[in-house]
């Protein structure tokens, strides 16, 4: 069996290392465990040495994001095979093997998440990751279990094993040859969506990413950025349009990205009306970022074969706000 190394990314988290680490270290044999330390200012790396003192540290000197963050801890770190795991998931007994046991027996597949819950409402799906992710047409992203603010509950209607788009980055195994082929995630997004840039890279190079509902962990979720936090806003809309701009073949990027700008436009109105204008900035700062960044966007695509398929062909704005569709299976027909 391929070596597994668990890597939690620590900033200032002593409170959620202590609740959550336990379920990690006790549920997880075999694996190393590592906590890789953001540059925090709090006592996180004194009650680790006391109290966890089987558990590794990697110390970052700084708060390089999440992206920079494991970029820099991943160097360090020496195994097959890598789970990237958020300071505020639980996970259960028994939820490494059905992962292992799919990249053991399935040399293609690259990336793997199991079933995301909420930690606050366990009958359903959590908002970071789901079921797993999809793109739309326009490139937004969604989940099976969550499509915008709605949650699915969890009926066992994704209990199955099958590819998807893009893996969360709350709880994402990956290989570490490949993680190293990428050149890991984009640091320019410092936070928010890298995931999705990271799994597009991947199956641009010929990957694939899947997701196993006999594995099953729970997230807190809003602990770093709630789900409406403007900074998430920002991130979220500008690294959306960073990863289009890198992935797609140029004959589609460019109009997906003209349809973007339109739409995203009409995000921010609504926000006015909502009179959330703090987000509605956000949306404005987001595509300031973007043009400033756009250039250097266009010299990161790569000389691979791009993904023609890369989405489900609807809109999830038409379809959630307009047509009123709250769930993936009446959205997506496999």
């Amino acid at each position: 069996m391929s070596s597994l190394a668990i890597v939690i990314l620590n900033w200032n988290g002593k409170q959620l290392l202590q609740r959550f680490l336990p379920s990690v270290v006790e549920n997880s044999p075999g694996a190393q465990i590592i906590v890789a330390d953001n540059g925090s200012s709090d006592d996180s790396i004194e009650f680790l040495e006391n109290r966890y003192p089987e558990v590794g540290i990697i110390r970052n000197p700084t708060n390089y994001g999440f992206a920079g963050g494991y970029n820099e801890a991943l160097k360090e770190v020496d195994a097959e095979l890598i789970c990237l795991l958020n300071s505020d998931v639980e996970v259960t007994k028994g939820w490494l093997a059905p992962v292992l046991e799919l990249l053991e027996h399935n040399p293609d597949i690259g990336i793997v998440q199991p079933k995301i819950k909420d930690l606050k409402r366990p009958t359903h799906f959590e908002y970071a990751g789901a079921a797993g992710g999809f793109l739309d047409f326009f490139g937004y992203p969604f989940c099976r279990g969550r499509i915008f603010q709605s949650l699915e509950e969890d009926t066992g209607q994704y209990d199955d094993a099958r590819e998807i788009f893009w893996a969360t980055g709350a709880c994402m195994f990956i290989r570490q040859e490949i993680f190293r082929e990428l050149g890991g995630f984009d640091t320019d997004c410092f936070a928010h969506q890298e995931e999705v840039d990271l799994c597009w890279r991947a199956r641009n190079h010929g990957y694939k990413v899947y997701y196993t509902g006999a594995s099953e962990v729970f997230h807190m979720g809003g602990s770093t950025l709630k789900n409406m936090n403007p900074k998430k806003t920002f991130l979220n809309f500008r690294n959306s349009l960073f990863s289009i701009t890198k992935n797609l073949p140029r004959k589609k990027a460019f109009p997906i990205i003209l349809s973007r700008l339109l739409l995203d436009g009409i995000a921010a109105l609504r926000f006015v009306f909502q009179f959330k204008l703090k987000h509605a900035w956000a949306i404005v700062r987001a595509h300031l970022s973007y043009y400033g960044h756009f250039f250097r966007m266009l010299r990161k695509r790569e000389k691979v074969r791009f993904v023609e398929k890369y989405y489900a062909a609807t809109s999830i704005v038409w379809s959630y706000y307009v047509r009123r569709i709250r769930t993936f299976g009446i959205l997506v027909k496999d």
